[in-house]
């Protein structure tokens, strides 16, 4: 099931995407990753904090609390989308347009740079690596944030079987992108190979909540090439066999997916 890297103009968003992803995504999903990225990045305040891919904020919003008063931090994404959102939700935090492959600052600009569930959607990971090394002082640290593969996820998995065997696995390749940098080995070696030093990997597993399992399934078909490709009669069969499959996480009527991953730091020596 697992994919290949998607290219860059895949991720290029809508400004109402960008509103969705804030209000819905990041409750969901990614703000119960924020204290374990930064718990691992070890912020103090004063230090110069870069959050690359920063999506609408989430990151870049809790590292400016930890190096306040004097520290920086500064939010880079490439879609003018979800930069407008985060400079509305947060007016005081620096926000860049920007690749990671080319990043626009100097050598050594920051004591710290995080990126948190965004580097399987890099084409090039290794290189987005090597610019986070090259802008980050030495001593400094990277710390990235990654889910586990799909064959570790105890409910994604087994979700993801299902929507390949009626959409087949062409439909859902982007599904497959989220797990595709989930072995922690190639991650260790690809830091190895532009001179980062692997200080810790920790494991986790962390919550994602839905309303009920048809929210969860149309926001991951929405989210997700799958939306153009599934006709109505698909995609009533995958809403039926789902709550098959996802019954086991339903708390009280919302369903809560455990989600596995790992966050990585290293050190530039």
């Amino acid at each position: 099931m697992e994919s290949g890297h998607m290219t860059t103009e895949q991720f290029l968003i809508s400004a109402e995407q960008a509103e969705a992803y804030e209000d819905r995504f990041v409750p969901a999903l990614f703000q119960q990753w924020v204290s374990p990225v930064l718990r691992a990045a070890r912020l103090r305040p004063g230090d110069r904090v870069l959050d690359v891919a920063c999506g609408t904020g989430v990151v870049a919003r809790a590292a400016a609390e930890l190096v306040a008063p004097n520290g920086r931090v500064v939010g880079l994404d490439l879609n003018p989308a979800m930069l407008e959102v985060a400079r509305r939700v947060a007016p005081g935090v620096e926000w860049r347009q920007g690749d990671v492959t080319a990043l626009p600052f100097g050598e050594a600009t920051f004591d710290v740079v995080t990126c948190q569930s965004a580097i399987f959607f890099f084409p090039d990971p290794t290189t987005a690596l090597a610019q986070m090394k090259r802008v980050v002082r030495l001593g400094g640290r990277v710390v990235v944030q990654a889910f586990s593969s799909l064959s570790a996820q105890p409910a994604y998995g087994p979700w993801a079987d299902l929507v390949a065997r009626h959409a087949g696995p062409d439909a859902v390749e982007l599904l497959g992108t989220y797990w595709s940098e989930g072995d922690v080995g190639l991650m260790r070696d690809r830091c190895a190979e532009v001179g980062l030093r692997v200080a810790a990997v920790d494991q986790h597993v962390q919550p994602a909540y839905f309303p009920d399992v048809a929210a969860m399934v149309l926001t991951e078909v929405n989210a997700t090439p799958l939306r153009d490709r599934l006709d109505q009669a698909h995609l009533d069969r995958i809403l039926a066999e789902s709550h098959d499959v996802l019954r086991s996480f339903l708390r009280g009527g919302q369903l809560v997916i455990p989600l596995a991953g790992y966050v990585l730091a290293a050190e530039r020596e």
